[in-house]
């Protein structure tokens, strides 16, 4: 061609239609990101069952909790969780989330721990006691 100007419009045309399916493709892919993202995050930070929920929103009492406890938990893990069948419990909430807590006590998945599913008041304060350990 030997018109600069048809040429220059030609060359922006092209690379406008080279683009836009680009741009396209990025948005496409940062609301697939954006959905995702949200996703991960409700199943993260969700709790998996309403009784877990219903513990999390009570305010519990590490002084009610220590009595739980060591009515039912102190012949294994010790009167204050030193440990003696069951593992020793100092600092145990450093090492599993408040979720994973209350888990571990009403599964007893973990033998020979036993199955104990107090009401969600006392979770709540046995949790507390737990997390003061």
């Amino acid at each position: 061609m030997d018109n600069p100007v048809l040429e220059t419009q030609l060359t922006s045309a092209e690379t406008e239609a080279s683009v836009r399916p680009r741009r396209l493709a990025l948005t496409l892919l940062a609301i697939i990101g954006a959905f995702v993202v949200a996703i991960a995050f409700i199943t993260i930070f969700r709790p998996p069952d309403p009784y877990i929920g219903d513990v999390l929103r009570l305010q519990g009492s590490a002084a009610q909790g220590k009595v739980i406890f060591q009515m039912n938990c102190a012949t294994c893990h010790g009167l204050t969780g030193d440990g003696l069948v069951g593992p020793n419990l100092h600092h145990v909430s450093s090492r599993k989330s408040r979720i994973g807590l209350i888990q571990q006590v009403i599964s007893g998945k973990t033998p020979p721990m036993p199955q104990f599913q107090p009401n969600s008041q006392e979770m709540a304060d046995l949790l507390r006691y737990l997390e003061s350990l």
